[in-house]
C-alpha cells in the first residue's frame, strides 16, 4: 500500500506525499529492525520534506525519528546531528515531551563518544523535565546513562543515587525492562563497596525479568555482571559457568543478527535480479507482439461486429444487476447505519445516566456519610470500617466515570479524532500492557465529521483490543494519513506479534473482527489485512473523507 501511495505521488510530482511516502516506508523497515534500509528511505524522504514549508513541529518529529535511527547503528556522530536540530526545533515549538525524549538519545551519543559533560547535561534537564511535566517513562533511561558516567567518574555515591532513583521510577510504573536494568545498575555500587551478597541478590532478580521477558541481549549482559561478582568472591566453577552462558548468548545474537542481515541482502539481490529479468522479457515481448499485432488485426476487425452486438446485450443485463445490487447495497447501508448511529445514541446516553446520574447520587451519598460519621459515636473498629466503605465508595466512584467515559470519550467530541487517538495510545502505552507508538501526517487541519470520527476511533479500539487479547504482541504502531490532495484518511495498526493465517479468518469471523468490517463498509472505506503466523499483523484502512 506504501508503495502504491509513492509510486501515485511521483507519477503526480505530489512531492510532500512523496516525502511522506518515503518516511512511511523507512518505519516499516524500522519496525523489522533494518535500520540501515530505513534510514536510507527515511533520509530521502526527509530532504524532500525539508525544501518545503512545512510546519517546524513535524520536522522536528523527522529529525528526532533520524537520530534514534543512528544511535540504533551506533552512528554517533550523525545521531547528535540530527539530534541537535530537533532538539532546537523542539525548544522553539515548546513541545516538552518530544525535548525530553530528544535530550535523551543526545545524552546516550554523547555517551557513547566520551563527552561526558555534554551528556550529563543533557540527561539532567531531561530528568528535569520528567520531573515538572510527570514524564516517568523517561526517568529510568537517563538515569541509567547517569550511572553509567558516574561509574566511569568512580562516583559511586551519586551511582547509588541515580540507579536508585531509576529504580523506584521502574516499578512505580510497572515497567519491567527498566525495572531489570535498574537492578543491573544498582549492583554495580554494591559490587564496588564489597557487598557481594546484596549484589547478587540484585542480579539474580534481574536474571529473573529477563529471563520471564525473554529478554536475551540483557540476559548476556546479567550473566556477565553475576559471573564478576563470583570472581570477587572466589567462587571460580560458577563464576566460569556464567561467563560461558554470557558468552554464549552473544554469540547466539550476533549469529542470529548476521543471519538476519544475510537475509535481506540476499532479497534485495533477487529483487533486483527479478527486475532486470522483468525488463528484458518485457522488451521481447514487445518486438513479438510488433509482429503478432498485424496478424490479429483481421481476425479482431471481423469479429468486432459480433462481439459488439453481444456486448451490448450482456451490458444491458448488467446495468439492470447492477441497479438491483446498488438498492440492495443501500439497504444493508442503511440498516448498519441506523445500527451504529443507535449504538453511538445508546453509548452517549448511558454515559450520560451514568456520569450525571449514578455519578451524581454516588457522590451525594459519600457526602451524607462523610456528615453522619462527625455526629456518630463509633468503636476504632467500627471507624476503620467506616472508612474503608467510604474508599470502596471512591473506588466505586472513579470506575464508573471511567466506564462513562470509555462509552463517550469527552475528549473525542471537544478536540477531534487526532487528539483523542493520540490520548487513547498513551494511555494504553501508560498501562504497560504493550508498547503503543502514535503517529499521524497531515491531520493538523482535517475536517471529520463527528460520525466518521467516532466510527474510526471504535475501529481502532477494537483493533487495539484485539492485539491484546490474540496477538501476544509487545509493539504496536498506530498510523493516521490524511492525503487532502486525494481526500483519503489512512489508518493503519501493525503489531509484531504472533500472526495468524488470514484464511481461517475469512472461513470464522468472530463478533470483534465483524464489527470492524461493519463499521469500515458503513463508511465506504477499504480493508487491506496482512499477515502470517509469526510475523505480526498490519492492517491499513482507506476512507474516502
Amino acid at each position: 500500500m506504501v508503495s502504491r501511495y509513492l509510486k501515485i505521488a511521483t507519477e503526480t510530482k505530489d512531492t510532500l506525499n512523496m516525502g511522506i511516502a518515503y518516511i512511511t516506508l523507512g518505519e516499516r523497515y524500522n519496525f523489522k529492525s533494518d535500520y540501515e534500509t530505513g534510514i536510507a528511505y527515511s533520509l530521502k524522504g526527509l530532504r524532500i520534506i525539508e525544501r518545503l514549508d512545512t510546519s517546524s513541529r513535524t520536522r522536528a518529529t523527522l529529525n528526532a525519528s533520524m537520530a534514534a535511527n543512528y544511535l540504533m547503528i551506533k552512528d554517533y556522530k550523525k545521531s547528535i546531528e540530527f539530534g541537535e536540530k530537533a532538539e532546537v526545533l523542539d525548544r522553539k515549538n515548546k513541545n516538552y515531551k518530544s525535548l525530553t525524549s530528544t535530550l535523551l538519545n543526545l545524552g546516550n551519543a554523547y555517551d557513547a563518544l566520551g563527552q561526558d559533560i555534554k551528556a550529563i547535561g543533557a540527561y539532567k534537564e531531561s530528568l528535569s523535565l520528567c520531573d515538572k511535566y510527570n514524564f516517568p517513562s523517561f526517568v529510568a533511561m537517563n538515569c541509567e546513562g547517569m550511572v553509567e558516567i558516574m561509574d566511569r567518574q568512580n562516583k559511586l555515591d551519586q551511582v547509588k543515587y541515580y540507579a536508585e532513583k531509576g529504580l523506584a521510577t521502574a516499578i512505580k510504573i510497572a515497567d519491567n525492562f527498566n525495572i531489570m536494568s535498574c537492578y543491573q545498575n544498582l549492583s554495580i555500587y554494591y559490587l564496588k563497596t564489597n557487598q557481594h551478597d546484596k549484589a547478587k541478590e540484585l542480579l539474580f532478580k534481574a536474571l529473573d525479568i529477563s529471563k520471564a521477558n525473554d529478554y536475551k541481549e540483557a540476559r548476556g549482559a546479567i550473566l556477565q555482571s553475576l559471573s564478576n561478582v563470583l570472581y570477587a568472591t572466589h567462587d571460580y566453577a560458577l563464576a566460569s559457568q556464567y561467563e560461558r552462558e554470557a558468552t554464549k548468548i552473544k554469540e547466539d545474537i550476533f549469529t542470529e543478527s548476521m543471519a538476519q542481515k544475510h537475509a535481506n541482502e540476499e532479497v534485495k539481490f533477487e529483487t533486483e535480479k527479478k527486475e532486470s529479468q522483468i525488463k528484458l522479457q518485457t522488451a521481447e515481448i514487445r518486438q513479438k507482439n510488433i509482429l503478432n499485432y498485424f496478424l490479429i488485426a483481421g481476425t479482431i476487425a471481423f469479429l468486432a461486429i459480433s462481439i459488439l452486438s453481444y456486448r451490448n446485450y450482456k451490458h444491458r443485463q448488467k446495468l439492470q444487476q447492477a441497479k438491483i445490487d446498488e438498492l440492495e447495497t443501500e439497504k444493508q447501508l442503511t440498516a448498519t447505519e441506523a445500527v451504529l448511529k443507535g449504538e453511538e445514541q445508546e453509548r452517549t446516553r448511558l454515559a450520560k445516566d451514568l456520569h450525571d446520574g449514578l455519578g451524581g447520587m454516588l457522590s451525594g451519598i459519600k457526602f451524607s456519610l462523610n456528615n453522619m460519621k462527625e455526629n456518630l459515636i463509633m468503636t476504632p473498629d467500627n471507624v476503620h470500617a467506616f472508612e474503608r466503605s467510604i474508599d470502596m465508595l471512591d473506588s466505586s466512584i472513579k470506575e464508573m466515570r471511567r466506564v462513562a467515559h470509555n462509552m463517550m470519550p469527552e475528549i473525542l467530541v471537544k478536540y477531534g479524532l487526532d487528539t483523542a487517538l493520540k490520548e487513547y495510545c498513551e494511555e494504553m502505552d501508560r498501562n504497560g500492557v504493550l508498547h503503543v507508538n502514535y503517529q499521524s501526517v497531515g491531520m493538523q487541519q482535517a475536517d471529520i465529521s463527528q460520525t466518521t470520527s467516532v466510527t474510526i476511533y471504535r475501529i481502532v479500539q477494537e483493533l487495539l483490543n484485539n492485539t491484546i487479547k490474540h496477538a501476544n504482541a509487545k509493539n504496536v504502531l498506530v498510523q493516521l494519513h490524511q492525503s487532502a490532495q486525494e481526500k483519503l484518511l489512512a489508518v493503519t495498526v501493525e503489531d509484531d506479534g504472533t500472526g495468524f493465517d488470514t484464511e481461517v479468518l475469512k472461513q470464522s469471523a468472530g463478533m470483534g473482527w465483524l464489527n470492524i468490517r461493519n463499521r469500515v463498509e458503513f463508511l465506504k472505506g477499504r480493508i487491506d489485512l496482512q499477515s502470517a503466523p509469526g510475523k505480526g499483523t498490519s492492517i491499513m484502512i482507506e476512507i474516502n473523507i
